[in-house]
């Protein structure tokens, strides 16, 4: 006989999930609002958000701010998230009614290093991590952006990187070093030796971004669509199970340069975003446009890369000491 009892109802968070998944939000953007809409109803003593709105949004985000003291980059993720759930999963927009106590924006110079100090740290480096190091450097990337390269984002003629899906879904164009050229094509031909033999094994596949999977099946095992930092071992993707070999992991850089850095005797906090801070700075003091800096490195608004110029007047504002 047909068993004709209807499935369960999924849980609320797990129709937010879903949402963020159609949209083709990353898995790290999806995790981190799933936990702040399950944060905000927490909050709120379990309601479910369709019986709440601005107010209980405006009182949450509010709360992070007074009382857990958040950072105004952590309260506007929440505030993006809360969003999303309204507008999208809701089909209430309450952008308009939502204005809560705002985390204060710390004004804080970025860590810039010198031309030699970076070069030191370079140095230190082992040479799978120092490939990555000097494309963040040589090119602005950003650590994700750098990991997450596929093969076809590379344009050796023309000496350009494509960036895409960067911070705020946009793509971009920046400059590939020539320097590195000769560099990658080595390490592309040690990559597509493994590629060749996962294939060899039945495996070989790599996730692909939206829905590009359904309309072209076997790409997934193209050589374009490879990542051109393969994590060394396979592992199961969570949101399908199928068993991939996944890019690089970004942490296993961040501990290398941090390590390197202590290893050159650079005394300053160094992460990987340091060497895209040293990218726009270096490039100014060159002589190069800031707006040409501002689409390497993707902003949006070219206020935010005005506080390289900043940076360029450290030491008294360029004056002159009457000691020296």
């Amino acid at each position: 006989m047909t068993n004709l009892t209807p499935p369960p109802p999924k849980k609320f968070l797990d129709t937010v999930r879903d949402a963020l998944r159609v949209k083709h939000y990353s898995l790290r953007t999806e995790d981190a609002y799933v936990d702040w809409v399950r944060r905000f109803i927490l909050f709120h003593h379990k309601r479910h958000p369709a019986q709440m709105g601005a107010p209980e949004v405006n009182a949450f985000l509010t709360n992070l701010a007074v009382e857990h003291h958040v950072s105004a980059s952590t309260q506007n993720q929440a505030l993006s998230a809360l969003l999303f759930l309204y507008r999208t999963l809701l089909q209430r927009d309450i952008t308009a009614a939502v204005a809560p106590v705002r985390a204060k924006q710390p004004e804080r110079l970025p860590t810039v290093l010198t031309k030699d100090e970076a070069r030191r740290i370079l140095h230190q480096l082992a040479p799978r991590y120092r490939l990555m190091a000097q494309l963040l450097y040589g090119s602005g990337l950003r650590i994700m952006e750098c990991v997450r390269l596929r093969v076809k984002d590379l344009d050796f003629e023309q000496a350009q990187i494509t960036v895409r899906d960067g911070k705020g879904q946009h793509d971009r164009y920046t400059m590939l070093p020539q320097l590195l050229i000769p560099v990658l094509h080595d390490h592309l031909g040690q990559v597509r030796q493994r590629h060749q033999r996962d294939l060899a094994a039945g495996l070989g596949a790599v996730y692909l971004p939206y829905a590009l999977a359904e309309k072209y099946p076997n790409a997934n095992r193209e050589w374009l669509w490879q990542y051109v930092f393969p994590a060394d071992r396979f592992s199961r993707d969570p949101r399908g199970d199928a068993k991939r070999r996944h890019h690089f992991s970004e942490d296993s850089v961040q501990d290398a340069v941090k390590a390197a850095s202590a290893a050159a005797g650079v005394n300053k906090r160094v992460t990987c975003h340091t060497f895209r801070h040293s990218f726009a700075t270096h490039l100014l003091q060159a002589g190069y446009d800031i707006r040409t800096v501002q689409e390497l490195l993707g902003h949006k608004d070219v206020k935010t890369t005005m506080i390289y110029t900043h940076v360029l007047n450290r030491g008294g504002l360029a004056v002159r000491s009457p000691l020296d």
